[in-house]
C-alpha cells in the first residue's frame, strides 16, 4: 500500500498538537511537582534522561504491570524503568526478599554469603568465570574498559557509532550525533555528547558502524597494537532495536582476537531481558567480558561485569576496582530472588508469548494502514520503529520518521499506556503483564494508525 508521506506527516503533526494539549491538561499535578523540583534539581529531575517536553510525568507508585501518576491516572507500564522491570512492580517474592534482608542490616561494606551466591548465579547464566559487582551500568562499562586496558597494556578503545554505554568520559562520544557531525561512513567522527569532556580523549576513542566489519578491520590493521578493546551492545538499543546480522558477532570476536583486543558486551539492556543468559545466550557468541545491570538486579541499583578469569585477575595484579556499595545486601537479596524465583525458564516462555503477541498486533496495524514502520520482537523487549526496513545501524535510525513518534507518545499516554519518552527507546514487558495489558496497547496503537491515515 503506497502512502502520501507529506500528508501522513501533516496528519501526525495535527494529532501531536491535539494530544499534547490533552496530556498537559490532565497532568496539572505533574506540572506542580516539576515547578517545585526546578528549585532543587536542574531540569526538575534526578537524571537528564528523565526530563520531558515540557515536563515529565511524576509517578507515585507501581504494582504488577501498572503505574500511577501524581494526578491519579493509572497506566499499563511499558516503560519498565528504562528496561529494568522485567519482574514487574512490587513483585511479592522480590519485595519479601528485600524486606527480610533489611531486617538483618542494609549495608556492611563487607562480603556476605549472599554476595557469593549471587556471583555464582550470574556467572552460571552468562558463562562467566569470574565477576565483580558495582552499582550501575555506567560503573560496569567503566570498570570493564579499565580492566581491558590494564590486561592489554593499551590505551585506545573502539565503540559503535550511536551507542550509549553510560556517562563516563571515555564512552561519551558518538552517542546521538546529528547528521552534520557524523563524519564519513568509513571513518565516523568521534563527537562528544556532553560539555566537560576533555578534548584529548577523542584521540583515544574510535568509532565504527554496527553490523559492519570492514571499517573495524581497516582500523585494526592500522592501529590494532594500540587498541585494548571494543565495547558494544550485541543488540543495538540506543536506536530502537537493531539486531546483529548473522555472522557479525562471531566475525567481530575473531577479528578482535586476531589483533589481541578484548571484546566487551554491554548487556545492561539486553541481559536477562531477552534470554536467561542475555544476548550471549540468545545468539551463541560469548564475549571476553560482559556488563550487566537493570533487569538482572530486579529494579535495584546493582550491576556487575565479568568474564574470562585471566582478564578479571588483572584486578589482582593492580587494576583498581572498588566501591562502598558493591554487593550491597539489599541489592543481592533482590537479585537472587529475581534470578532464582521469578525469571525462571517458564517465565521466559511467557515473556516470549507476550512479546510476540504485542509485536504481531502492532505489525498488523502498520500493514493494514500502510504506515512506514516495522516491529522488532525480542520477548520482553521490542519496539516499533518508524522506518519500513529494519535498522542495521545508527545512520539508518536517522531516517526514521520523528513526526509519527511525536504523535504516538501523547496518544498512547492519554490512553493509559506509559511509554519511554524517546523515539530511540523500546517497550519492556514483565512477567506480571497479561494478555489484556498487551491487547490494550495494540488497540490504542491500532486506533492511532487508523487516525494517521483517515
Amino acid at each position: 500500500m503506497s502512502i502520501d508521506i507529506e500528508r501522513l506527516n501533516a496528519r501526525a503533526a495535527e494529532i501531536a498538537a491535539t494530544e499534547s494539549a490533552v496530556l498537559l491538561e490532565r497532568t496539572h499535578a505533574s506540572l506542580h511537582w516539576y515547578e517545585r523540583a526546578l528549585h532543587s534539581m536542574p531540569m526538575g529531575v534526578g537524571s537528564s534522561f528523565q526530563q520531558g517536553d515540557p515536563y515529565p510525568i511524576y509517578l507515585t507508585h507501581g504494582h504488577g504491570s501498572r503505574v500511577w501518576d501524581v494526578d491519579g491516572h493509572e497506566y499499563v507500564d511499558t516503560h519498565g524503568g528504562f528496561g529494568c522491570m522485567v519482574i514487574g512492580h512490587a513483585h511479592p517474592k522480590v519485595a519479601e526478599a528485600i524486606a527480610r534482608a533489611a531486617t538483618h542490616g542494609t549495608h556492611f561494606a563487607a562480603p556476605t554469603p549472599q554476595t557469593v551466591e549471587l556471583a555464582e548465579e550470574i556467572c552460571d547464566r552468562y558463562e562467566m568465570e569470574q565477576l565483580r559487582f558495582c552499582n550501575s551500568g555506567t560503573e560496569a562499562t567503566m570498570n570493564a574498559i579499565r580492566i581491558a586496558r590494564a590486561h592489554t597494556g593499551r590505551d585506545h578503545i573502539v565503540k559503535i557509532e550511536g551507542s550509549y554505554h553510560g556517562h563516563h568520559d571515555t564512552v561519551m562520544f558518538s552517542v546521538v550525533p546529528g547528521a552534520d557531525v557524523l563524519g564519513g561512513r568509513d571513518q565516523p567522527a568521534t563527537t562528544p555528547m556532553s560539555l566537560g569532556i576533555p578534548k584529548w580523549l577523542a584521540d583515544y576513542t574510535h568509532v565504527v558502524p554496527f553490523n559492519d566489519l570492514s571499517v573495524l578491520s581497516n582500523l585494526l590493521d592500522e592501529r590494532g597494537g594500540e587498541i585494548a578493546c571494543l565495547i558494544l551492545e550485541p543488540v543495538m538499543m540506543n536506536i530502537g532495536i537493531a539486531l546483529p546480522e548473522p555472522g557479525y558477532l562471531q566475525g567481530l570476536k575473531d577479528l578482535l582476537h586476531r589483533h589481541g583486543c578484548v571484546l566487551i558486551y554491554d548487556e545492561v539492556k539486553t541481559g536477562t531481558a531477552i534470554a536467561r543468559g542475555g544476548a550471549g545466550d540468545r545468539f551463541g557468541v560469548r564475549p571476553d567480558l560482559t556488563c550487566v545491570a537493570k533487569a538482572t538486579f530486579g529494579g535495584t541499583p546493582g550491576a556487575a561485569f565479568g568474564g574470562v578469569a585471566d582478564i578479571m585477575q588483572t584486578i589482582e595484579r593492580g587494576a583498581a576496582q572498588q566501591g562502598t556499595f558493591n554487593g550491597n545486601p539489599l541489592v543481592a537479596a533482590a537479585a537472587l530472588a529475581t534470578l532464582r524465583d521469578v525469571l525462571t525458564p517458564d517465565a521466559y516462555v511467557r515473556l516470549a508469548e507476550l512479546g510476540t503477541r504485542l509485536a504481531t498486533g502492532c505489525r498488523h496495524a502498520i500493514e493494514s494502514c500502510g504506515i512506514p514502520a516495522h516491529t522488532v520482537d525480542l520477548g520482553a523487549k521490542g519496539c516499533v520503529s518508524y522506518r519500513p526496513e529494519p535498522l542495521r545501524n545508527y545512520r539508518d535510525f536517522l531516517d526514521t520518521n520523528v513526526a509519527i513518534y511525536a504523535a504516538s507518545y501523547p496518544w498512547m499516554v492519554n490512553r493509559g499506556i506509559f511509554m519511554t519518552p524517546g523515539d530511540e527507546e523500546q517497550w519492556t514487558l514483565s512477567v506480571q503483564h497479561s494478555d489484556a495489558d498487551v491487547d490494550r496497547y495494540i488497540e490504542a496503537f491500532s486506533d492511532l494508525c487508523s487516525e494517521l491515515t483517515r
